[in-house]
Parts: structure tokens; C-alpha cells; sequence
């Protein structure tokens, strides 16, 4: 029960970019211990059940399993690619959390899955160079991707340290992935760089609509937050039965304070729309350090 405990109680107190990257691991444990266990059973089971999990080019197949669209971005079946999406979505996702917040990363990692699957699919049907060729697609790596193409338009010039190549900024790092995507197209992983360049342009198109002041991800946050108002009325409230003695004890408490939390600080958000503001025009790097620090205490607070 400990281990159990623990990893319940760091879900519950991890961001959501951490439960995405444990749902992920979770999802690639469960498929390479249900393999090795088919494996020695020499059964077909595993690659069976993985069809119904794995995204299909074709049309027909995908109406028979529609959920694909969202399983496969949440799947991985091989050591390294897991281990180099999940890298990048923390690197990447972390940074685009500096102007950004988890409900917005959420939805751009789904929207880019979606981009990305729906591209897949229209190359293999339409473009002559899959002509008769039937694909499955698998990984998170247009979600992923969709995320770093963000983060690159919204901090072109934030930059990273690399092995053996030091500190690049993010507007490289992102054209050369789109640039290999691009010239892979026609590669034996075809159809998966094709859908990394589906998320890449959902990614791109996200980053331009901030900077005008839009956000694409409203609608999904929305329809996400109805979801759960409606759960939270159908779920019946258990009556409370309070003692005389805790009564006695919540009456004792001094005004300003509620079951033992103190009032926390709201941030000031006029001087937080004055940043963000100045980053839709001139990019992070456009920045002061003062308000760099600002933003970073501003974002902690809110998180907090």
C-alpha cells in the first residue's frame, strides 16, 4: 500500500504536464508487459489488441474505431521513442508554461494529436506517393511537436543548451525538426512525419493566434469545464454531521481564516496583462530581467 500511496499522492499534487508524461508511461508499461507475457505464450494477442489502440490511415477502419484518434498520442511501443517525446514534451512544455498555463498545454497536446492524426490520414488516402499503402500510427510525437512549434513562435530566440553544439535558440531547434519531417516524408516512417508536420502547423497556428490576443484552446477548456459541472451535479453531496465540539471549534476562528489556511495574495494582474502583453509584441528575449523575475513570481503564485 506504500507504493500505491505514494504515487497517488504525486499524481494528485503533480501538474498536468507530469500526468501527461505519466500517463504515458503508464500506457507503454502496461503494452511492453502485456507483449513480453504474449510473447512467452506465443500468442497474437498483443498485436491484435494493438490495432484497436494505434491510429489506421484508411477511412473505413477508422470509423470502426474512432477513440484512435485520441489513444494513439498516448501510446508508445519502442524504448526511445518514448523516452525522447517524453524529453521533449518536459523541456519544451515546461518553457511554454512561462507565458502559458497546464489547461492551455492540455489542450495543445490533444489539438496537436487530432492535427496530426487527421493529416496522417489525408496523406495516406490522398497523396500518390501512399497509393495502396496501409499505415498505422502510433506515439505522441505530434502532440509533442505541436507544443515545441508553439514554443518556438512564442520564444524564438530562449535558448538551450545541446550536446556537442551548446546554446541554440528554440526557432532553430523547431526549423530543423520541420525541415527532417519534411525531407522523411517519403522515408519508411513516412506517414509519421507527416504527422509531425500536422501538429508542427497546429502548434504554429495556436502560437500566431495568442499573439493577437486569441486563444484556440478556449473552446476545448470550455467544453472540458461543462464536462465537469455536469459530473459535479450529478454526484450526490453526502450530508455532513458536524459535532457540537468542532462547531465549538470553528466558531473560535479568527476572522480572515478558514480550516487552517491563511489568505494568500492575489497577484497583480494589471502588471501581469502589461507583460504578457509585451511578450506578444517583442518575444520573451524582449523581456527586462526585473519583469523576467516578475513574471516568473507572478506565474509561481498563481500556480501556487
Amino acid at each position: 500500500m506504500g507504493t500505491f500511496d505514494t504515487l497517488r499522492s504525486r499524481w494528485r499534487f503533480s501538474s498536468m504536464l507530469m500526468r501527461i508524461i505519466y500517463i504515458n508511461i503508464a500506457v507503454f508499461a502496461v503494452l511492453m508487459s502485456v507483449n513480453f507475457v504474449c510473447s512467452l505464450m506465443n500468442s497474437a494477442f498483443a498485436s491484435e489488441a494493438l490495432s484497436w489502440i494505434e491510429l489506421p490511415s484508411d477511412f473505413a477502419t477508422f470509423l470502426t474505431r474512432p477513440w484512435t484518434i485520441l489513444t494513439y498520442m498516448f501510446s508508445q511501443f519502442d524504448v526511445f521513442h518514448i523516452l525522447f517525446n517524453m524529453l521533449w514534451l518536459y523541456w519544451f512544455g515546461s518553457i511554454f508554461m512561462l507565458v502559458g498555463d497546464s489547461r492551455r498545454l492540455t489542450a495543445l497536446y490533444i489539438y496537436g494529436g487530432i492535427g496530426g492524426g487527421l493529416l496522417f490520414m489525408l496523406a495516406y488516402n490522398f497523396l500518390p506517393v501512399f497509393h495502396g499503402v496501409h499505415g498505422w500510427l502510433i506515439g505522441s510525437s505530434a502532440s509533442v511537436i505541436a507544443i515545441v512549434a508553439a514554443t518556438a513562435l512564442l520564444h524564438p530566440d530562449y535558448k538551450v543548451g545541446l550536446l556537442f553544439l551548446g546554446p541554440v535558440s528554440l526557432k532553430w531547434i523547431a526549423i530543423a525538426t520541420i525541415a527532417i519531417d519534411l525531407m522523411s516524408v517519403t522515408g519508411a516512417n513516412g506517414g509519421g512525419h507527416v504527422s509531425h508536420i500536422g501538429g508542427a502547423i497546429v502548434g504554429l497556428i495556436y502560437a500566431m493566434a495568442f499573439k493577437r490576443g486569441k486563444d484556440i484552446t478556449r473552446p476545448f477548456n470550455r467544453a472540458v469545464d461543462s464536462v465537469v459541472n455536469l459530473a459535479g451535479k450529478l454526484k450526490p453531496v453526502p450530508k455532513e454531521k458536524k459535532s457540537y465540539n468542532a462547531f465549538r471549534r470553528e466558531a473560535k476562528r479568527p476572522t480572515g481564516q478558514s480550516n487552517g489556511q491563511s489568505h494568500r495574495t492575489q497577484p497583480n494582474e494589471a502588471e501581469l496583462d502589461a507583460i504578457l502583453e509585451k511578450i506578444k509584441k517583442n518575444g520573451y528575449a524582449g523581456l527586462t530581467q526585473d519583469e523576467k523575475t516578475r513574471l516568473f513570481d507572478i506565474s509561481r503564485q498563481i500556480k501556487d
